[in-house]
């Protein structure tokens, strides 16, 4: 099935060979998403509360280029670098979720720059 790569205007370049958003039959897949300027550099270094901002503001960006909103978020994949940022996090997401909530997972682990202490990749269904 062929997708289309959804970049929403105004965006970076991507560290890596890869599209902020991939949609495919109405199904909308949005890349790992960090608290990244244009140039790659992390905004708000360490501190989980602005970062979960931005990563969810760039992620309603690429939902929105697609032609959705954050309601048709279905599943989120959540990274923290530590298990201390947790309820800074959820202080944030549940403001972007007010509804009903997407299914989702959360691990810690390593992320890719430093200071950077938040990940989230997510699934849509736009419809149609």
């Amino acid at each position: 099935m062929p997708f289309a790569p959804v970049i929403p205007a105004g965006s970076g370049k991507p560290l890596a060979p890869y599209s902020p958003g991939a949609i495919a039959d109405g199904v909308l897949y949005v890349s790992g998403t960090l608290a990244f300027d244009k140039e790659n550099n992390v905004l708000h270094p360490g501190d989980a509360t602005a970062q979960t901002r931005v990563v969810l503001e760039t992620i309603k960006g690429v939902v929105e280029a697609a032609g959705g909103t954050m309601a048709d978020v279905v599943f989120n994949h959540i990274f923290l670098a530590d298990w201390s940022h947790y309820a800074a996090l959820n202080a944030v997401y549940a403001t972007y979720f007010p509804g009903d909530k997407p299914a989702r997972y959360c691990i810690q682990c390593g992320l890719v720059k430093p200071g950077a202490v938040v990940e989230i990749a997510s699934i849509a269904h736009i419809a149609k």
